[in-house]
Order: structure tokens, then C-alpha cells, then sequence
């Protein structure tokens, strides 16, 4: 993508915590750690030197352990805490030095957020507490009422406008806080483990609807976690932070195939590869086993068992022993083995049970039919082992 698709941007971020942030950021200037500033100094260094762009229209999950500075990292968005040194730019405006009042006027207009704390006023109605920031910000009663009804409509809460938070489940409470967040139309949505204190199937819940609300509406949402199942499920990217850095930046199958240090791969540890890796991540193409038909028929190879028959553009034709191919040369027109291809996008999960059954590799082909390699029963174990 183009730096024009990129709605925010993080340039050399540092946040330091204590009263001597100038004498801190000297000593990291000189290679000091933060372990060593907090030994020395007794100050926190919240985040080291982060930058990284969010592009329009995507799910960018932010995640780490305990400490390691994600939720430090969302508040240094909207500016609930300060950055110590470094630019933050939304919509191509810089924001970090921006005064209070247009500080306010972006937090209103341009930022929604939503906490893991659902925080909603118990003795309002659910379409008050949706309708609360538009109030704040001198919305007129009738605008701000329709707004907030149209926002519970998007979250799947019409006909709740009149309860009141107590009158909710929790699932619903939440859905009540994603809803405050959309009434005022936000160009970017943060969520700081939104969902984290839900019950297990009510989170998957939340999850799903969190997507198709991305999907339908194209969304740019910021979301803070440390379950890398919650990362993987709704992320398009995922940046992993360790020790308040910004270790690596990914989509689920470029971390998985590639982690950048032992770190990254502790979050992947026990977790099932296949759910997460297509096709495409795995399949290799060995121009040995290609057969390009002509007019006259397919070209077997002496010693190959099994050729994949392509034609002039490279579409997938079928696969063929080379028993029947020799055959079918001096008999007359070519019979295919039955063949199963798979998409480049298919989720390797899906194509375990085809690997397993067929006697040759696995096709795998992109959506125009042109072959793009094959999976081979090796190498599907090795990926798996691997992973």
C-alpha cells in the first residue's frame, strides 16, 4: 500500500514515566536499557523508539505480555498520556502537538474508545449512556438521540434503547460501550482489551461482531490484546511489542512463518498452525513435474511418477501417472488422473484430510487457475512440526 493509505502514523515514539524524562532520554540517547534507567533513575521507559502506520480500512491488533507497553501505546493515540519524545500523525495532521481545545475537538470528532471497563452511567438508559458524548460535545437532544439509535442498531441492540445497564447482560453492556463509540462516526476506533473480561463464548461473540461491523462499514480499528487466539481471529496485522519496542509487525501468517526472535514465537507455542496458514504459505512449485500440453498431447518425463498438466497460460489442466501418460501417447487422446487442486487462499486446515488421501501432491492453484505449486504429504508435516 502507499503512504496514502495509511491513516496513522507513529514516528521514534519514547514514553518515559517519572519526573527526569530529559535525563532518562539522555542516558538511552548514550545505549543505556530501561532496566538499567529504572535500576539508576527508578523511572519507566513505557515505549522505546516505536515506528509503524496503520493503513485506512484495517483491524491492526497491538499485543504483548504484561508490561511490555501496548495499552501505554493506544493512550499515546488520542494523547490520555503524553509522549516524551517523538511525532504522532492521524489523517496526515500531526496530533502530538496540537492544543487542548483541538486536542478535544479530534478526540471528539475523529476518535472512538472503548474500554476493557464498560463504564456506563447506571442510572442513564442505554440510549442516554450511547448518546452521552454527543451530549458533551452540544449535540442537540433529537440529532444525538437519532445517532445513538442508529449506532445500537449497528451493534444489534434496537429495542434496547429504554433499559437501563443493570437490566443487560454483560455481552450487552459491552455492546452498549462499542455503540458510544460509533455514535459520533469516528475516523478511527481504539479498543483496549475490549473484550477481556467476557465470558468466553460472549468474547467470541463480541469478536464476530466486531468483524462484520469492519467488514460492512470499512473501520479502522486499533485494538489492544494479550490472547494471541483474539489477535489471529480478528487482525489483518498484528504488532507484538516486548519491553515497550516494537518487535515485529505482521499479518498472522508472515509472524507464524517468520518470527523475528524466540519472543514472537512463545505466542504461537501450542497453537494450531493450520488454522492460520492458507495454502499458498506452504506450497512449493518444482518445474520438474510440469507437462505442458500441446497439440499433440502431454510430454511425460522419465522419472517422474506423477506430471501436472498445464497449458500455454499456465491454467491447471489435471495430473497424470506417467504409466498413463507413455499410454496414452500411443493410444490417443489424454484421460486425466482425477485431480483435487485447492486456492492459494484456502486454509491449510481444510486441504489436511485431500493431502492425506491423494497419491500424489496436491495441487494448489490461484483463483484464475493458473497452478502455483503443490503439497506434498512431507511437506505438510514439516510445516506443522515446524510450527
Amino acid at each position: 500500500m502507499s503512504q496514502t493509505d495509511d491513516i496513522l502514523s507513529v514516528s521514534n515514539i519514547f514514553k518515559v514515566f517519572g519526573p527526569r524524562p530529559d535525563e532518562v532520554m539522555e542516558m538511552l540517547r548514550k545505549g543505556a536499557d530501561k532496566n538499567e534507567i529504572f535500576r539508576r533513575t527508578g523511572h519507566v521507559v513505557g515505549v522505546f523508539d516505536a515506528s509503524f502506520s496503520v493503513r485506512r480500512g484495517e483491524i491492526f491488533v497491538i499485543m504483548g505480555l504484561s508490561g511490555s507497553g501496548k495499552s501505554t501505546m493506544v493512550r499515546l493515540f488520542n494523547r490520555l498520556i503524553e509522549p516524551t519524545s517523538g511525532s504522532i500523525h492521524l489523517n496526515g495532521r500531526e496530533i502530538t502537538g496540537l492544543s487542548d481545545k483541538a486536542l478535544l475537538d479530534v478526540r471528539r470528532k475523529e476518535m472512538g474508545m472503548v474500554f476493557q471497563s464498560f463504564a456506563l452511567m447506571p442510572h442513564m438508559s442505554v440510549l442516554e449512556n450511547v448518546a452521552f458524548g454527543l451530549e458533551i460535545a452540544g449535540v442537540a437532544e433529537k440529532e444525538r438521540h437519532c445517532r445513538a439509535g442508529e449506532a445500537l442498531a449497528q451493534v444489534g441492540l434496537a429495542g434496547h434503547e429504554h433499559s437501563y445497564p443493570h437490566q443487560l447482560s454483560g455481552g450487552m453492556q459491552q455492546r452498549v460501550g462499542l455503540a458510544r463509540a460509533l455514535a459520533n462516526d469516528p475516523t478511527i476506533l481504539l479498543m483496549d482489551e475490549a473484550f477481556s473480561a467476557l465470558d468466553p463464548l460472549i468474547r467470541h461473540e463480541m469478536q464476530g461482531e466486531l468483524m462484520r461491523l469492519q467488514a460492512e462499514q470499512q473501520r479502522t480499528i486499533i485494538f489492544i490484546s494479550h490472547d494471541i487466539e483474539e489477535a489471529i481471529r480478528i487482525g489483518h496485522r498484528i504488532a507484538i511489542m516486548e519491553g515497550g519496542r516494537v518487535v515485529q509487525i505482521g499479518t498472522p501468517q508472515e509472524l507464524l512463518n517468520n518470527p523475528a526472535n524466540e519472543y514472537v514465537e512463545t505466542f504461537f507455542r501450542g497453537f494450531d498452525s493450520s488454522r492460520v496458514l492458507k495454502a499458498g504459505d506452504v506450497a512449493k512449485l518444482d518445474t520438474e513435474v510440469l507437462c505442458r500440453v500441446n497439440g499433440r498431447g502431454p510430454q511425460p518425463k522419465v522419472g517422474v511418477p506423477f506430471s501436472y498438466l498445464i497449458n500455454e497460460r499456465d491454467q491447471f489442466m489435471g495430473v497424470m501417472s506417467a504409466d498413463a501418460a507413455f499410454a496414452e501417447l500411443a493410444s490417443g487422446p489424454c484421460t486425466r488422473h482425477e485431480d483435487h487442486p485447492v486456492y492459494t487462499d484456502t486454509p491449510l486446515h481444510d486441504v489436511l484430510d485431500i493431502v492425506a488421501e491423494l497419491p500424489y501432491p496436491v495441487p494448489v492453484l490461484d483463483r484464475s487457475g493458473a497452478l502455483k505449486g503443490t503439497i506434498s504429504k512431507n511437506q505438510l508435516l514439516q510445516t506443522l512440526s515446524r510450527h
